[in-house]
């Protein structure tokens, strides 16, 4: 395969924010702030003072349970970093690894080191502040000393070490660039790529809080289409069907309206018809559900 399939998103952003992918993230405003600054330090330092000064990577690891936000915080990012940086743009660059690390025998390491040192760099070659998204790291950056002998552990092993010479090298000769490291799972991670994280961030399913105003702004957002969904977004019924959702991601806890809709083909052709009792009869069947799996 060619190292320019990997790259799935190269694209300048400005500060108007259009796609709200910060905002979407419902979270603990810990969370982003230390992304933010995490960030934005390593852009600060490394063009104007030496790696032997700094010890900085310019790399930042968001961990945690799938379907929290890890991506599209990642994403958002850029936006974020816009208004603060001189020339108002940032460039976002999101690279899917599980292409490379599906080639052929033996061309893993060549490919990464293709993407990362050349083909990585010739996209920011303008000098704009860069985030480069890697997302699900694991997949390229497999903890060494657990690769399975099934799977060529020397491929896991090269393909490893040219992650890790990728950002010693890009951490030198390009301060521009941060990159963004998603993970569902750190128990896979080389501890040597960890050890290069500037800060490892965790990224926790939503509490009760967030998920009362997850449900909140996704009736809101359906309410511009669907004036009644809108309204629903207040029933004060939807803070115990939020109760009952604790446990789920945000991504769960989204489609919680979408399964309301489907209860009723009468919801279906008009969402306008939802109720707050097809949101309790949801909740309660996603209970029974859970019981039923966790028995089985």
């Amino acid at each position: 395969m060619k190292v320019e399939e990997c790259v799935v998103r190269n694209d300048l952003r400005i500060s108007d924010k259009s796609e709200h992918l910060w905002a979407s993230i419902i979270t603990n405003v810990e969370v982003k702030d230390r992304l933010f600054r995490t960030a934005l330090l390593a852009l600060q330092l490394r063009s104007k003072l030496p790696f032997t000064t700094t010890a900085l990577h310019g790399l930042a690891l968001l961990y945690g349970p799938p379907g929290t936000g890890k991506t599209t915080l990642a994403r958002g990012l850029a936006d974020e970093l816009s208004p603060v940086v001189p020339s108002g743009k940032v460039r976002l660059i999101e690279v899917n690894p599980h292409g490379i690390m599906s080639a052929e025998h033996g061309q893993s390491q060549q490919l990464v080191m293709q993407l990362l040192c050349e083909h990585v760099p010739s996209l920011a070659d303008d000098g704009r502040p860069t985030v480069l998204l890697l997302d699900e790291v694991e997949s390229m950056c497999v903890a060494r000393s657990a690769a399975s002998l099934s799977a060529n552990p020397v491929d896991v092993h090269r393909a490893t070490d040219a992650v890790l010479t990728a950002l010693d090298l890009n951490t030198t000769e390009h301060p521009h660039i941060v990159t963004i490291a998603t993970s569902n799972f750190t128990e896979g991670l080389d501890e040597a790529f960890k050890s290069r994280a500037d800060d490892a961030i965790f990224v926790p399913l939503p509490d009760l809080e967030a998920i009362n105003t997850i449900l909140r702004t996704t009736l809101e957002g359906f309410g511009v289409k669907y004036p009644n969904l809108a309204r629903l977004a207040s029933a004060p019924e939807l803070a115990d069907v939020a109760a009952s959702l604790v446990g789920l991601d945000g991504r769960q806890v989204r489609k919680v309206v979408t399964d309301a809709m489907k209860l009723r083909t009468e919801t279906v052709l008009d969402p306008n018809a939802l109720t707050v009792s097809d949101f309790i009869k949801t909740s309660a069947d996603r209970a029974k559900r859970q019981g039923a799996d966790a028995t089985s």
